[in-house]
């Protein structure tokens, strides 16, 4: 087994868990403004990993199609768009501060649903994460297991602040601390599991384009709209920057 894959697969997940972990030392749900800029930060994390890990990988792989290189990144770019886009028509969830239920009509509880709405925020992650890995596996030079760590981290830091806006709102409901929390970590149990999935059924430079569709759909569908809502909204565009900095100088300095 290479380690350094294993341990890259587990860090975002474990990102998600320490994340979640907040539920037993905060005693409050964390306030709006708090919320919004965590959220912005996952975002500017998001769209610099679909940049820098994802589709500039894509297109450097095909070079030698010239001036066609970017056909593979735009058809997997447009094919995660749409699987994201059937994904949130065909699963039932509430994003946060929302009261009616995207999908198809559900009897689920209002908290099930919510931790669907980050698990399905969170499947992309994993896939973006698995699809490096196995570019690095494969031996592509346009990938260092350096660079791969890199994404992993990233992912890692804006799941921490996803989990605990996962698990907080949940005991803030009437849940238990435990089951805040176990809430929270099932959210995050996709991202290892697609990433083992999208390894064994690596394509690329088209996966790595799907994973980036895939990701900034979640970041203009969901993460821009929470991120921007009520006053003084700006505070949730200066975090995207933040976060879109600290991503870029993470794939630059380790990649």
């Amino acid at each position: 087994m290479n380690w350094s894959v294993f341990y890259g697969i587990l860090i975002p997940f474990l990102g998600t868990s320490f994340g979640a972990a907040c539920v037993f030392f905060m005693k409050k749900e964390m306030g709006d403004r708090l919320q919004r800029m965590l959220t912005g930060f996952a975002a500017g994390v998001m769209v610099a990993a679909s940049i820098w890990s994802l589709l500039i990988p894509a297109m450097e792989q095909v070079v030698d199609m010239g001036k066609l290189a970017f056909v593979p990144a735009v058809a997997g770019f447009w094919c995660g768009i749409l699987f994201l886009l059937l994904l949130d028509h065909i699963i039932p969830h509430l994003h946060r501060n929302s009261q009616s239920a995207e999908g198809p009509k559900s009897q689920l509880k209002r908290t099930t649903m919510l931790v669907l709405a980050v698990t399905l925020h969170n499947i992309p992650e994993g896939m973006a994460v698995g699809v490096v890995y196995a570019g690095y596996l494969a031996g592509s030079t346009q990938i260092s297991a350096a660079a791969a760590m890199a994404l992993s981290l990233g992912i890692a830091i804006q799941n921490f602040p996803e989990g605990a806006i996962i698990s907080m709102p949940l005991r803030a409901e009437g849940t238990g601390k435990p089951k805040a929390f176990l809430g929270g970590v099932l959210s995050g149990i996709v991202e290892p599991i697609g990433a083992i999935l999208t390894i064994l059924a690596a394509g690329l430079p088209y996966l790595l384009s799907f994973a980036a569709g895939a990701m900034l759909y979640v970041v203009v569908e969901e993460l821009i709209p929470e991120m921007s809502q009520g006053e003084h909204s700006d505070v949730g565009t200066i975090f995207f920057a933040v976060g879109f900095s600290v991503m870029m100088m993470l794939d630059v300095a380790l990649g």
